[in-house]
């Protein structure tokens, strides 16, 4: 077959996660992912309206820009979310203005940085932390959601719906898919059981506040100009649409 006479410029992304917590055959446990500039193609993919009706616009388009051969489905939602930014840069540059709290900000995407994660907490090639609930005692143990568990969370979250409209236990159902043991037991009944009738309010809290401490992630905090406070990025609908 005849070599294209084009050539495309691509870009080496770092994970978050640094790959620490894939397995040792996944390319993701290189650390590292290769992107591609966006093109023609990927616009076509902003644009399509079916895609942007059920919500996988994004996922499609990060799919498409992705050079390495990686399960799509196993990436961590920090390592996700780094890829997007990098995807977003490479396609619309680094600008990006956005609304926060009834003001307008600009932010250079470029300086954002990986979160600084605690390696020692982690065993190697193994998505799985030890956590003893404050108040309860109880040791469990967690994992941090990948792009398959969300989309098997928004999979429960609609039927759950499609049963009581006026329900949305978005919260219990994370919670659901993220711990992985309760006192050494890991049968799932047993789980979602203590989670529904046993997990205290303020334990729930003190574990998703321990999970945003481990989590491989993208810093997306920043000081406006003249400011002292830190202030979050909005990743709103203009991200990839900079022109609406």
């Amino acid at each position: 077959m005849e070599e294209s006479k084009f050539t495309l410029p691509t870009e080496t992304v770092e994970l978050p996660s640094k790959g620490l917590l894939y397995p040792e055959d996944s390319e993701l446990a290189k650390g590292v992912i290769e992107i591609k500039y966006m093109t023609a193609k990927e616009e076509d993919i902003l644009t399509n309206q079916s895609y942007i009706r059920n919500g996988t616009v994004l996922d499609k388009l990060l799919k498409s820009v992705i050079i390495s051969k990686i399960n799509f489905d196993d990436l961590l939602i920090g390592d996700k979310n780094a890829i997007m930014v990098a995807a977003r840069i490479l396609g619309y540059g680094s600008e990006y203005k956005f609304t926060y709290n009834n003001e307008e900000y600009t932010v250079d995407l470029s300086q954002l940085e990986n979160k600084i994660i605690k390696e020692e907490l982690f065993i190697s090639r193994l998505n799985e932390f030890a956590f003893t609930l404050p108040h309860s005692k109880n040791n469990i143990t967690f994992k941090l959601l990948t792009h398959r568990d969300e989309q098997n969370i928004n999979r429960e979250l609609e039927g759950l719906k499609k049963i009581n409209k006026d329900v949305s236990p978005e919260l219990s159902t994370r919670l659901k898919h993220l711990i992985t043991s309760v006192e050494g037991n890991r049968e799932t009944k047993d789980i979602r059981d203590f989670i529904d009738n046993y997990l205290l309010a303020k334990d729930s809290r003190a574990l998703r506040e321990y999970i945003k401490e481990v989590q491989p992630d993208v810093d997306l905090t920043f000081f406006p100009d003249g400011s002292s406070d830190r202030i979050s990025v909005s990743i709103g609908v203009n991200f990839f649409w900079p022109d609406i």
